[in-house]
């Protein structure tokens, strides 16, 4: 049996599935609650009845996994023969995965190194991305966690979001910010700092805000190799057409992702959601 260091990551990563099968990356579920129903991202709800049931003001919760999940996910990858895992999670200011992973982490049969990259979406599938390349390429797991602590201080992550109701409503974002966007009707800009959702800009117009929010894409990859990824929440078109624009205008683009965010970011940002994120290779 072969030895090597195996990457774990969580849902909120959103890897396209051909490049966590290529890596070797396992990826944890968190839940999504949608009224009495706890129900697993990515295999046992679908983006779309999500959506239908935020736009009915359905109560919808997430949750992370326990530390008894993350725990059988360590036997298992351990037993498939990895002598080490780095296990890569979404920022602790956002959910207590990390701590779960922790946890887990004390009893695992293997060693254990648990990072909140302060990341969440493919923010934090370009840091298990690079730390699976480095451990392909017979790294350690001090080796994988440097590269991918190396590629999350890179990585910037911005977001348009329709309303500020749906992170007021999750405990994401301040009430008086949230109420201070509607009462001005305004579209907000959002970017991920230092683990945090922080609104960014307000500007008039949805049209105005997802031109800004390409600018603010394109000024960030200027003069550097990057990866890029847009996400979206049922607005498809949107997405697919940032995506064009910012090929013509990232000279140093080097991959480049477009994918539906999954039920636990959408829970938090409601249907219309439009994201950049700009990783520097």
């Amino acid at each position: 049996m072969s030895r090597h260091v195996a990457i774990v990551t969580d849902s909120t990563a959103y890897l396209p599935p051909r490049a966590m099968e290529r890596h070797g990356i396992t990826a944890v579920p968190l839940t999504v609650v949608l009224g009495d129903r706890a129900l697993e991202e990515g295999t046992e709800i679908s983006t779309r009845s999500l959506a239908q049931a935020l736009q009915k003001r359905r109560s919808v919760t997430t949750s992370r996994p326990s530390p008894q999940v993350f725990a059988e996910t360590y036997r298992r990858v351990a037993a498939a023969g990895a002598d080490g895992i780095v296990s890569l999670h979404l920022s602790a200011e956002l959910s207590g995965t990390y701590d779960a992973a922790v946890l887990a982490a004390r009893e695992a049969p293997v060693p254990v190194r648990v990072v909140d990259t302060g990341m969440i979406a493919m923010a934090l599938g370009f840091c298990a991305l690079t730390a699976a390349e480095t451990a392909a390429a017979g790294g350690t797991v001090d080796e994988a966690v440097t590269a991918a602590e190396k590629r999350a201080a890179g990585t910037s992550a911005y977001f348009y979001v329709d309303t500020l109701d749906y992170l007021r409503r999750g405990g994401r974002m301040g009430a008086a910010q949230a109420l201070f966007g509607s009462a001005l009707a305004v579209k907000p800009l959002l970017q991920l700092d230092d683990g945090r959702i922080e609104l960014l800009e307000k500007v008039r117009t949805a049209s105005r805000a997802i031109a800004r929010l390409e600018e603010l894409a394109a000024e960030r990859a200027a003069g550097a190799e990057v990866d890029i990824a847009v996400h979206h929440l049922a607005a498809p078109d949107r997405a697919a057409a940032l995506a064009d624009r910012l090929r013509v205008r990232v000279p140093g683009l080097a991959d480049l992702h477009v994918s539906e965010v999954g039920a636990v970011i959408g829970a938090h940002t409601g249907p219309g959601l439009l994201g950049a994120v700009v990783s520097l290779r």
